[in-house]
């Protein structure tokens, strides 16, 4: 039988090279990979007695957990298509969500049933349910462990939902194999690429890596990391707490000595980095951890400069990507200190002009950072911005999210960030990543998040949410003589409001929507 980069197809193969090697663990829940791959083969004939076959829609509506990895298998094998939902959406939301996805089933936390009852009558394509814990596992019992689906494509979908931090989630849909090559191995942790299907045996024969995805596994860090360790025979280790818990994350890494931790941004290293500076050096055993990767969001220079400090062998690397083009590159802690962050990237990835042209290096010119080749067939049920995302210029299809860059002489790409939040102010272009660095290396603040709010003489301000350290109060004119010292003069926030927490996503990643409100709340505080 020939086989294809399909992703159950890859996921047997690995099983049939090491069936007794651990492949999940969380907390007291420990399988190998045979064990996983029988009680994947139960969930997916327990969906498809349920109904579900070939290209339907299945939203896992979990905590990070076994559930969800299973989940994900078993949807691989029978052909269907694995959904990410957020488990912090409200009833509106999670009713967008599943109409737009036309969800035929969901395995969902059982605290969630009431809600999913709330909802499911305004969704008629849902047919079918399956709550974790109890009623899962009785669901597992009664079906059949046997591998006896049948041929799959490299053709068969995988659908990852945006955050929707600017807007209402959109579904990206990718090709099994596209999605292998774009992401699955975008940060392959076990190193090197998987050229042909029959390498990834070999390959998993020979991975060690044990991988803790600190971040939610709705979120495509977290999970694709989880599968680049599945394909080279790896571990996957997994946090049963729900919220983040530094000094318990810590302990994890120790105990089971994970050589692989990935969070997202500042959001998850910060606290860890204040967990270690209170619990000292001896207090865990982190020997064994080799890299910390930050994917979704870029680490800012001083939460990067303590966690060199603190873990001088750890290699820390921030990855580049995004649901729209997969992982497109990586900036190791050292390489670059400006205030920009610089990345190397695939040679796939280019920066586009306004006229669709590459920039050229040293040029200066900033433009679209785009990435062709191995990129998703659009987004689910929205022609329109599909088209406006992935454009075909000169024949060649590019995908195109909105982050804007440029290209240095020596071929590095300078990020300023997603142009959708970026600020005009005066005419002048502000990226807020940018502030919110020089705002979190200030000994005052704990986070921030920084949006642009409209001005009658700029057309925009910019303004700074924080998050000040326990017991700490900076004021504006504090900020602003700091960050003077760090970033242009335009670029120093000229309104400041101070909130007990900063409000995030469950990634990591910032909620513009909900910082810009604090600010309009408190009309104007400027800095003259």
């Amino acid at each position: 039988m020939t086989v294809e980069f399909n992703l159950a197809d890859l996921w047997e193969i690995v099983v049939d090279a090491v069936p007794e090697r651990e492949a999940i663990v969380c907390a007291d829940r420990r399988f190998s990979y045979a064990e996983t791959d029988a009680r994947a083969n139960r969930l997916a004939h327990a969906l498809a007695e349920d109904g579900v076959g070939p290209g339907d829609n299945v939203g896992l509506w979990l905590y990070n957990g076994v559930e969800y990895l299973e989940g994900m298998i078993a949807c691989f094998k029978l052909r269907a298509v694995p959904v990410n939902v957020n488990y912090r959406y409200v009833e509106d939301e999670l009713r967008y969500l599943f109409d737009d996805a036309d969800l035929t089933a969901v395995v969902h936390e059982s605290e969630f049933t009431e809600k999913l009852d709330a909802v499911r009558g305004d969704v008629p394509s849902l047919r079918a349910a399956i709550a974790a814990g109890d009623d899962y596992e009785k669901a597992l019992a009664s079906a059949s462990d046997a591998r006896d689906f049948g041929p799959r494509s490299a053709d068969d979908l995988y659908i990852l939902y945006t955050g929707g931090t600017t807007g209402m989630p959109k579904g990206v849909m990718w090709r099994h194999e596209d999605v292998f090559f774009g992401a699955f191995q975008g940060g392959n942790p076990g190193g090197g690429g998987i050229e042909r299907p029959e390498l990834v045996a070999e390959s998993a024969r020979r991975g060690r890596t044990r991988t803790l995805p600190a971040c939610p596994f709705m979120h495509g860090t977290a999970h694709w990391m989880a599968f680049s360790t599945f394909y080279t025979g790896g571990t996957v280790v997994i946090s049963p707490d729900h919220h983040l818990d530094p000094e318990g994350l810590w302990q994890l890494i120790a105990d089971e000595q994970v050589s692989f931790l990935v969070i997202v941004g500042d959001a998850f290293a910060r606290p860890l980095v204040e967990a270690l500076e209170r619990g000292g050096n001896d207090r865990w055993d982190l020997s064994g951890l080799s890299v910390i990767l930050s994917g979704g969001a870029i680490l800012s220079p001083s939460v990067k400069a303590a966690l060199v400090h603190l873990l001088p062998s750890t290699l820390l690397v921030d990855g580049y990507g995004a649901s729209e083009t997969g992982g497109q590159g990586q900036m190791i802690a050292g390489a670059a200190d400006a205030s920009h962050p610089r990345f190397y990237v695939t040679d796939d990835t280019k920066v586009l002009d306004d006229d669709g042209a590459p920039v050229t290096p040293g040029s200066g010119v900033v433009g679209r950072l785009a990435r062709r080749g191995r990129i998703p067939l659009g987004y689910h049920k929205d022609p329109e911005k599909t088209a406006a995302t992935f454009p075909v210029i000169d024949g060649v299809r590019w995908a195109v999210p909105g982050d804007m860059a440029t290209v240095e002489a020596d071929g590095t790409i300078t990020l300023f960030g997603r142009g959708s939040v970026s600020i005009n102010t005066g005419g002048e272009k502000v990226y807020p990543e940018e502030v919110e660095g020089a705002l979190k290396a200030h000994p005052s603040v704990f986070d921030a998040v920084v949006v642009g709010v409209p001005d009658e003489r700029w057309g925009e301000v910019v303004a700074a949410v924080v998050q000040p350290r326990e017991g700490a109060a900076p004021t504006l004119d504090d900020l602003a003589e700091h960050s003077r010292a760090l970033i242009a003069g335009y670029k120093v926030p000229r309104r400041l409001v101070l909130v007990e927490q900063v409000v995030r996503s469950p990634s990591g990643k910032p909620d513009y929507r909900w910082a810009r409100a604090q600010v309009t709340a408190i009309g104007e505080n400027v800095v003259q």
